[in-house]
């Protein structure tokens, strides 16, 4: 069956200009006949293109009353198509301001009908020299810190071509986020339910130095690396926990463990903070749901292991410099916490694909 058949077309839309007409001819003349365009809270004055979309291109259409974000807009989307076209493979979003080329989302579409199981990113060359710089430089940061902080590789981060199959969509509507940063929790969401990703190159468009686009650097930024900030948080709780037991311990041991009162206080710390740090890690972090009790005894091991790393190195560093043994085990720790947050990504709380 011709992939213009089994997959929809989602465009959100706010204040559209004649590029949405161009684009829609083009889709037109690709052959596809089951678009969805939604007007996300869009003015008055652009009404009458919405209605042309719906008269000369046979879009159907979805409205919002008030502007309510791109993601909102994507999973009230999800939810209609489900709803209305449930014979779909899946549906490719598209982005109202011509960035996308109709050869590109054709493309996509036929990605997603040869591969139904992956979430389809259409992936733009940031390293031209055409490229606005708060779109090159945002991007590199992003694949960066997506690639440490949750091992996720892709090339493209915040392209808006996006091939999703029908089956993730019912998990993609209840996802958090109403506006860009939507996006990048999609591909959270997809490692978390092992959804292989599957890029396809596409041309990088930008039009005007992609001024009608509504991503705002700032922030949209916030709003994205917001999503990072219980990473950290559940780190510095059990850091908080661990380095208040470890000073209290040493104010106590000292006297009565001469010689032995930092290794003492580095392991009994370690046990009130790892206690706190594995709830946290598996339930909030790695989003680890349901019983693993392997995860358990890996925990335990980096733990014993981390602890006399952590001990083994506030003790030497101590007796070659003196410093304050707090001030030395901050940067001990800190080093190690560094090496032991890909090893609980990738091999603790990692569950093996299905």
């Amino acid at each position: 069956m011709d992939c213009r058949d089994q997959i929809a077309l989602i465009i959100p839309s706010l204040n559209p200009d004649e590029k949405l007409i161009r684009l829609l001819e083009g889709l037109r003349d690709e052959g596809f006949r089951r678009i969805l365009l939604v007007n996300d809270g869009s003015s008055e004055d652009t009404l009458p293109l919405f209605e042309q979309a719906e008269q000369e291109f046979g879009c159907r259409l979805l409205v919002h009353p008030v502007n309510l974000g791109k993601g909102r807009a994507l999973k009230d989307a999800f939810a209609w198509i489900r709803r209305e076209w449930p014979d779909c493979e899946g549906a490719v979003t598209v982005d109202a301001d011509g960035q996308h080329l109709p050869k590109d989302i054709r493309a996509c579409a036929e990605m997603l009908c040869t591969h139904p199981d992956c979430l389809v990113l259409g992936c733009r060359d940031f390293s031209a020299e055409h490229i606005p710089p708060r779109s090159r430089y945002g991007n590199r940061l992003t694949r960066v810190v997506l690639r440490m902080l949750c091992g996720i590789s892709v090339s493209d981060t915040q392209t808006g071509l996006r091939g999703i199959p029908l089956s993730l969509m019912p998990a993609l509507e209840k996802l958090p986020g109403e506006r860009f940063e939507f996006e990048l929790n999609m591909l959270l969401e997809a490692q978390e339910k092992q959804i292989p990703l599957a890029e396809v190159p596409i041309d990088t468009v930008y039009i005007e130095e992609n001024r009608t686009s509504h991503f705002h650097p700032l922030r949209d930024s916030l709003r994205i690396y917001a999503v990072f900030a219980k990473f950290l948080l559940s780190s510095l709780l059990s850091f908080l926990v661990d380095m208040g037991a470890f000073s209290l311990l040493v104010f106590l041991l000292e006297r009565p463990l001469p010689g032995l009162y930092i290794p003492a206080a580095t392991g009994a710390a370690r046990v009130l903070s790892a206690g706190t740090n594995f709830l946290l890690n598996k339930h909030g972090v790695f989003r680890d749901r349901g019983p693993n009790p392997a995860a358990v005894w890996k925990y335990l091991a980096l733990c014993v292991i981390q602890a006399g790393l952590s001990a083994l190195g506030v003790s030497l560093l101590f007796a070659l410099t003196h410093w304050n043994e707090t001030l030395i085990k901050l940067l001990v720790d800190t080093l190690l916490f560094l090496i032991s947050f890909p090893i609980q990504r990738e091999w603790v709380f990692k569950r093996k694909n299905k």
